[in-house]
């Protein structure tokens, strides 16, 4: 890890102002950046640290919805018990993340801006298409944890897990800039595929940092579910969140597959707004999977697409799900 200097920020305004007028590289709880130091992924001169700004890190109610500081960390979303009566999906995703002593410290920000985890991009060895190379070496090598979908020619899976539930349940993010009027983007307009954008994951623009997550209704029912090799500290290979947000058609966003949180449209309209039933569930992750485009090594994702997105169903509904 090469020298740095160490800003702290204790007020949102000086954090914005130092963000606009120097650019240094943000830390909230550090867990991604300081893996990407340690690599000579990023090698900043400056990195300006969010961790003392208290008033990113709240969960409040607000109408028929709820807001979160984007300080907040994962086990404090975890636990809380609003979050885990109204907003399941979410609290499910970001109670099972990583380990205990992770989720104390990663925030909700941080889980959502995380760069990629795919181990070219990470290997200072490899000079990939996400790096400005010319090659995405997951073609042609080692892509058994690679995309599915979203049809290159970068093949990373977003690493977010608490992505797809807001997603799928409609949330808003709330972006802040120095000197402007905040930002309110959707959810699942945030993301950007490789396609339109090679060198960033999200429309965040420079000197704008994301201050808050808004879920303006609670859903009626939702759910996520996360398969993995082993439960425990491991990436999902494929997880699927659902939500029916005020008595209309279901939303089903994938995680794991694709380089970005996958809205899957196939899915909602195989659903519709109708009840859960097993028959149901299973025709709709049939058709979440019906445009994979797997590569050498991971075509098991297309099964695991179907059974994860009828198991989120069936979860969502209050029904028995398959061990």
């Amino acid at each position: 890890m090469q020298p740095f200097n160490y800003l702290i920020a204790d007020t949102l305004d000086a954090a914005l102002a130092e963000y606009a007028e120097n650019r240094p590289v943000l830390k909230a709880g550090g867990i991604d950046l300081v893996d990407r130091m340690k690599e000579r992924l990023a090698t900043p001169a400056v990195v300006l640290s969010l961790g003392e700004v208290e008033v990113l890190r709240y969960i409040e109610p607000e109408g028929e919805g709820v807001r979160l500081g984007c300080l907040t960390t994962l086990a404090d979303i975890g636990r809380s018990e609003l979050l885990n009566s109204r907003y399941a999906a979410l609290a499910e995703s970001a109670g099972h993340a990583a380990t205990p002593q992770v989720r104390e410290r990663a925030t909700l920000g941080g889980n959502l801006c995380q760069r990629p985890r795919c181990w070219y991009f990470r290997a200072i060895h490899f000079h990939c298409l996400k790096k400005g190379g010319a090659t995405c070496f997951a073609v042609e090598g080692e892509n058994q944890y690679h995309a599915v979908l979203g049809g290159g020619p970068c093949h990373i899976v977003h690493p977010s897990n608490c992505a797809p539930p807001l997603v799928a349940m409609e949330a808003l993010f709330v972006v802040r800039r120095a000197g402007a009027e905040e930002r309110v983007i959707p959810a699942r307009e945030f993301f950007v595929l490789p396609s339109s954008a090679l060198d960033r994951e999200n429309v965040l623009a420079p000197g704008e940092i994301l201050t808050e997550v808004r879920i303006p209704r609670a859903p009626d029912q939702s759910a996520t579910i996360e398969l993995r090799e082993k439960q425990s500290f491991d990436w999902p290979l494929a997880m699927a969140s659902v939500a029916r947000v005020d008595g209309r058609r279901w939303n089903v966003c994938l995680g794991a597959v694709a380089p970005v949180p996958w809205v899957s449209e196939e899915a909602a309209e195989v659903l519709g707004s109708a009840d859960i039933t097993p028959e149901l569930a299973a025709r709709a992750g049939e058709a979440a999977a019906q445009a994979a485009q797997p590569m050498s090594d991971n075509g098991y994702k297309t099964q695991l697409i179907k059974v994860a997105v009828k198991r989120a169903l069936l979860k969502a509904a209050g029904q028995e799900v398959p061990a």
